[in-house]
């Protein structure tokens, strides 16, 4: 089965593995909420650490960078079901909840849901659908689930309306701090700026007085000195580290760095 799968494009996607995997992600676009059917789930962001079980579930706030594991237990295959919760939606819900948030919510951006009885039917429900995905969820029923599911997110926690219903724009950020935790992400420079709550010229431009280089440059020297580091003093292999560090491909990784530092990165280790 393709990992992942989309049942309704764009909203609901179930993922499958037989094997522990590890995956950078960004949460830009909207809220996500992660259903865990098997297996376990851990997500590690720049100020949060959280894992969860079989039956558990968890809210991630957009605008976040992470790393996910993905880790089957016991025997068990890693199954996990992925729930995008569209702005317009949500916009939409506010409008006829009168929900009216009054300051940007300020609490952890990765959220731990207790599980109840209408949380563990509405999972109950969901799992028939990625299980046959011949009988693919219509548009329509699958967006009645997305709304079921912030109506049960908001009956549970109420405390969850200032994440859902915060359609601000993002503070702008430290932008040294978040680039210092952040530069292994491969992703472009124009998201970066959209996390640190700049436009793509602010940023460029706030980049250039922090730093003394365009953010492109920045992003590739810092990569490959944090990588000669971890050659050189923890020893490892090239192969185990190109991916953790932004680069796309390992050919790319030892040509930068032979470039940059004179001989290619296996010599390092000799």
């Amino acid at each position: 089965m393709t990992n992942p799968t989309e049942i309704l494009p764009g909203v609901i996607f179930y993922s499958y593995l037989s094997k522990e995997r590890k995956d950078k992600v960004a949460f830009l676009e909207n809220n996500t909420l992660v259903m865990q059917v098997s297996g376990r789930f851990s997500l590690q962001t720049a100020t949060q650490k959280i894992s969860m079980g079989a039956g558990e579930m968890l809210l991630i706030q957009k605008n976040q960078l992470g790393e996910i594991t993905k880790t089957p237990l016991d025997g068990e295959d890693y199954q996990t079901i992925v729930i995008s919760l569209q702005e317009h939606l949500l916009r939409t819900i506010a409008l006829e909840e009168q929900v009216e948030i009054g300051h940007k919510y300020s609490g952890p951006p990765n959220v731990h849901i207790p599980a109840n009885d209408f949380l563990r039917a509405f999972f109950q429900s969901v799992v028939p659908y990625v299980r046959n995905p011949e009988g693919a969820i219509t548009a329509r029923l699958g967006m009645l689930k997305v709304k079921e599911a912030v109506y049960l997110l908001m009956h549970t926690k109420p405390e969850l309306e200032e994440l859902l219903f915060d359609f601000s724009e993002p503070y702008k950020m430290d932008l040294e701090k978040f680039m210092l935790s952040n530069f292994h992400y491969n992703i472009p420079v124009e998201k970066f700026a959209r996390l640190t709550g700049r436009s793509l010229a602010g940023f460029k431009r706030d980049f250039q007085r922090a730093f003394g280089m365009a953010p492109r440059h920045w992003l590739q020297e810092r990569r490959l000195a944090e990588a000669r580091h971890l050659i050189e003093t923890k020893h490892k292999k090239p192969s185990a580290i190109y991916l953790d560090l932004g680069f796309e491909s390992l050919s790319h990784f030892s040509h930068s760095f032979k470039k940059k530092f004179g001989k290619a990165p296996t010599e390092w280790l000799v």
